[in-house]
């Protein structure tokens, strides 16, 4: 969350804890929530992107589910972890939806046999000179394609370990798997993002300095305008 924000929390200091938070969300305050939602928002529209795998429905899927979480507040219980108890009423409502666009996936609780960077692996703070920029959003944007490329069975679970870092216990808190399924699935998602990137890589290869008829006839051409002038 921005400190721009803050003024808008005229009751609620930064530092809240999350249990704190919840309990004076759960008896009204909405300044609570308001700082609830902007601590956890960026973890929970990644949990929905990874599900829905589009940005728009991802946020219509992320504000329902606030909704329900405002709605359940008074069923929280102080022992769990906020962030886990908001992952699974994310992944409940994206699923849900999901389910009612008759899409075909794979419940996340099946195919049990089928560590990394954390929360900044898609840093947002990036190097200000527009080359470094403009490659920045590339690499990324070849990155998110091929995650989403993932099959359902391991998105999920690799979105909330490499991109968010929650640990493997939070992950199948989370999930409603076992963490044994996680570590499965988290080592198969990244082989399979390395075998895609890597073929890209390969394609990449093949063309890289590429030598095209233009170039050709340009430097063809500079050599006999230098002999013509030698001669």
């Amino acid at each position: 969350m921005t400190t721009q924000h803050l003024t808008s929390l005229p009751d609620i200091k930064p530092d809240t804890d999350d249990i704190e938070l919840t309990r004076l969300a759960a008896a009204g305050n909405k300044s609570a929530f308001e700082l609830i939602m902007r601590r956890h928002n960026r973890l929970l529209f990644r949990t929905a992107r990874s599900i829905l795998k589009n940005d728009a429905d991802s946020e219509d899927a992320l504000q329902e589910a606030y909704v329900k979480a405002w709605r359940a507040l008074k069923d929280f219980r102080d022992d769990a972890k906020l962030s886990t108890w908001l992952v699974r009423i994310v992944v409940n409502e994206a699923l849900g939806r999901v389910r009612r666009q008759n899409a075909a996936i794979i419940p996340l609780d099946s195919y049990v046999h089928t560590h990394s960077s954390g929360d900044e692996t898609m840093d947002e703070q990036q190097p200000t000179h527009p080359e470094f920029q403009v490659t920045s959003i590339q690499v990324r944007q070849l990155l998110e394609s091929h995650i989403d490329a993932l099959p359902d069975t391991f998105r999920t679970v690799f979105v909330l370990r490499a991109v968010q870092e929650l640990s493997v216990e939070e992950t199948a808190v989370a999930l409603q798997i076992p963490e044994a399924t996680v570590r499965s699935r988290f080592f198969r998602a990244r082989g399979l993002l390395r075998e895609a990137l890597a073929r890209e890589i390969d394609v990449a290869t093949a063309n890289a300095f590429a030598f095209d008829g233009t170039r050709c006839d340009r430097i063809v051409s500079k050599v006999i305008t230098l002999f013509d002038q030698i001669s």
